[in-house]
């Protein structure tokens, strides 16, 4: 531990490098800047600038960058030397506030959305001050928002950080009723990252794998997951190897990687992390998936953090582990007395009610290609966004709504029609596997992102709608005091609880009857990427972004643009695969089996007259027919991809991939996996999921 506690925070320019480096007034201005969001003056950004350069130069730095999160989803950055010549053939190493505050790359080749066209190159890069600089490859990394020239947003990181000022503004006033003024309330996330490893050498000879992620070929393995000896099982040497390497860059990095484990299924793993602000926990995120790709590498592995890549195989996830809290007081925690009580259930009712309120773009938020194959393959949460509060929360919220009175596991009655309102426990459910958004005790686990997201899209839409439903609140009980307060509060959440108690359910989520019931109940069911995206640009959304200042018009259309664009350039990529791994691997590689296999006939039958061979002869001609029909399933997707890829209107065309190109790749697939498990092992040309998932 003495190990870690030397190298933790180590490469992070922190709350406690700045305390011992900067003069007692930059770093209390500083301190606000973080803080409280006050504007930061450029001579305090040249005393930090000056400092933040020798601090990275004694730790091995020559160069800096802004690293910041395009429309991608991924992070960027562009590397400059604090190298600058003086003239004599001598050189000195400058950073400046100005070079610290602002960059300039070049906005041009960066998805946009129709934000930017191709001529308009310039782009700019803000230092984020509330997220720490850290050293990466002996470059000093600068956390940054990126917008074009004009000003607007082209990055993920400026709408989630727009939403957390929204929701902290709205929770302020609502804290205010409760006599807890003055307190900056944050968001707070834990992202929970789940992955594959595998052998490098399978990788490489697996184009699809290389190409798309995920493997669009392979009959499924003669053991799988069924065994249940995976999931938490001890961990491979080789692994564990990568895992410490990956613990100590990342404790360095001041990320507190807490937890690593075997997952559900064969050569799949999870690494989570302790909660922190959204905004620094998702930088977080982003270099652990960065650090887990180039440290795979070293130990001759791969990782992969596709969210399906293995057919019928357990897909891999990004629980997003979400609740508001100010200093060390956390607003989903039922608390210890009847007032702590009253807020919670406040905050508790505003988020089922922005839940449910704003359900399509939670769904919308977490919708790829990849997602698509895991949401409800009955290993994940379903399409649909349902709310699980566990039995005893469950029960008080149904006490509320029907003015009954409640006990508790323990006796205890709670008598709701009062202002006094006694203790009642934490949530003390297991935990719901099945729900997409599920209260764990003093949190909500959003269970639906994938395993390669960026989570800032579902937090800025939690943020946002969260806004939304405290400002319905403060708004309805302005003025009120005391007594007054506290009925018409208890009044507040029956009425939201009743208005939105459809998006409670405590089953089965994986169930065809809740599939049903959801129906019934009037709960959108978005299948995939296709359907889901569109609602980003309802009116109904415009409008949400708009109030609180989150995202203009054009910059909500451009990034639906850019996930459609996305979807569509992934299903285009996976389709052409497909095609050529049919046609130039697996056909003559068949073939060439096939016609061994009768040359085998005839030899035999030859050199024995009358030898039976009806085994053989069956097995060829399976591998004929099999033959036959992965030749025409291969040019029924010829034909829709060609007339996918010829559709102009974006929405159109992911309609065409969702519903045409997809269901073609899956029936090629069926039939080379079928031949799969009949053409000898030798013939085979690719690594199996027998050889990837079960590596020495």
């Amino acid at each position: 531990m003495a190990h870690v506690s030397e190298i933790y925070g180590s490469m992070v320019f922190n709350e406690h490098v700045m305390k011992e480096r900067l003069p007692s007034a930059t770093y209390k201005s500083l301190t606000k800047t973080i803080k409280e969001g006050k504007p930061l003056d450029i001579e305090v950004a040249n005393v930090v600038a000056h400092a933040m350069k020798e601090w990275a130069i004694e730790h091995g730095a020559t160069h800096y960058t802004h690293w910041f999160q395009p429309l991608s989803g991924i992070t960027s950055e562009k590397h400059d030397s604090f190298l600058n010549p003086v003239g004599d053939g001598t050189a000195i190493m400058t950073f400046s506030g100005k070079e610290l505050i602002q960059g300039e790359p070049d906005a041009s080749s960066f998805p946009s959305g129709g934000l930017r066209a191709t001529f308009e190159a310039r782009g700019y890069t803000a230092w984020d001050p509330t997220s720490y600089a850290f050293i990466k490859d002996e470059v000093l990394c600068i956390p940054t928002a990126f917008c074009s020239y004009t000003g607007e947003a082209l990055d993920k990181k400026t709408p989630l950080l727009r939403s957390m000022s929204a929701v902290n503004e709205q929770a302020q006033r609502v804290l205010k009723f409760f006599g807890e003024d003055g307190h900056r309330v944050v968001s707070t996330v834990g992202a929970e990252q789940e992955y594959f490893l595998i052998s490098e050498k399978d990788y490489v000879k697996r184009q699809d794998l290389v190409m798309t992620g995920r493997t669009l070929f392979g009959a499924a393995p003669l053991k799988g997951q069924e065994l249940e000896e995976h999931y938490f099982g001890a961990i491979r040497p080789t692994v564990n190897e990568f895992m410490k390497e990956v613990d100590d860059d990342l404790w360095a990095l001041g990320v507190s990687a807490k937890t690593k484990h075997n997952e559900v299924a064969p050569a799949q793993h999870e690494l989570a992390p302790l909660f922190t602000n959204s905004n620094r926990a998702i930088d977080e995120n982003l270099l652990t998936m960065e650090k887990m790709r180039l440290d795979a590498s070293h130990h001759g592995l791969v990782c992969l953090q596709h969210e399906k890549p293995f057919e019928g195989i357990n897909g891999s996830g990004k629980h997003n582990n979400w609740s508001l809290s100010y200093d060390k007081v956390n607003l989903l925690d039922p608390g210890d007395d009847p007032m702590d009580n009253l807020r919670f259930l406040v905050f508790l009712a505003c988020v089922i009610e922005s839940v449910d309120e704003y359900q399509e773009l939670l769904r919308m938020s977490v919708a790829s290609a990849g997602n698509d194959h895991r949401l409800g393959a009955n290993e994940a949460p379903p399409a649909i966004i349902s709310i699980f509060l566990g039995s005893e929360l469950g029960a008080i919220v149904d006490a509320l709504i029907s003015g009954d009175e409640y006990h508790s596991a323990d006796a205890i009655a709670m008598d709701l029609g009062v202002a006094v309102l006694p203790k009642f426990m934490k949530d003390n459910t297991d935990r719901n596997r099945t729900s997409p958004f599920a209260f764990t005790g003093n949190k909500f686990e959003f269970r639906m992102p994938g395993s390669s997201v960026n989570l800032s899209d579902c937090n800025m839409i939690l943020n946002t709608a969260m806004a939304k439903s405290l400002k319905g609140f403060a708004d309805a009980l302005d003025g009120a005091e005391g007594a007054d307060f506290e009925k018409k509060a208890i009044a507040y959440i029956k009425k939201t609880l009743t208005d939105h108690q459809r998006i409670i359910f405590n089953g089965n989520g994986y169930s065809e009857e809740w599939e049903k019931e959801a129906e019934k109940r009037g709960l959108a069911n978005h299948r995939n990427t296709a359907e889901a995206l569109p609602c980003f640009v309802d009116q109904k959304s415009l409008d949400l972004f708009d109030e609180f200042n989150v995202l203009t018009e054009p910059e909500v259309r451009s990034r639906y643009e850019v996930k459609l664009d996305k979807y569509n350039k992934l299903l285009n990529i996976e389709a052409r695969t497909m095609i050529r791994m049919v046609r130039r691997t697996y056909l003559p590689a068949i073939t060439d089996y096939m016609a061994d296999l009768a040359s085998d006939i005839t030899t035999v039958k030859a050199a024995i007259s009358g030898a039976d061979m009806t085994e053989t002869e069956s097995v060829l001609e399976v591998i004929v027919t099999g033959v036959d029909k992965a030749a025409k399933a291969t040019r029924e997707l010829i034909k829709v991809h060609n007339a996918a890829e010829a559709i102009e209107a974006p929405q159109e065309q992911a309609n065409a991939y969702a519903n045409e190109v997809i269901p073609a790749m899956d029936a090629l697939r069926a039939e080379i996996d079928a031949l799969e498990c009949v053409v000898e092992r030798d013939y085979w040309p690719v690594p199996t999921y027998n050889d990837i998932l079960f590596y020495a």
